[in-house]
């Protein structure tokens, strides 16, 4: 079973911005990129309502070093 639970793009998008990413801009209605020193800039393409999966989420965690505790 993944460590990683379902859920809504807003959440993920509020502990990113928790954990020290900022949106730098944002194009178009759902892309924004999101920079944080010291790592390379982020792309995030998700509707505020899109349901993010365990995949996708251990993706996102990756690039950005987000912890399921952190959500």
């Amino acid at each position: 079973m993944s460590k990683w639970p379902a859920t809504k793009a807003k959440r993920v998008l509020s502990a990113l911005l928790r954990i020290g990413w900022q949106v730098k801009r944002q194009a178009g209605g759902s892309h924004r990129v999101l920079s944080r020193p010291d790592f390379e800039d982020f792309v995030f393409a998700f509707h505020d309502d899109q349901e993010i999966g365990p995949a996708m989420l251990a993706r996102i965690a990756k690039h950005t070093r987000l912890k399921p505790d952190e959500l």
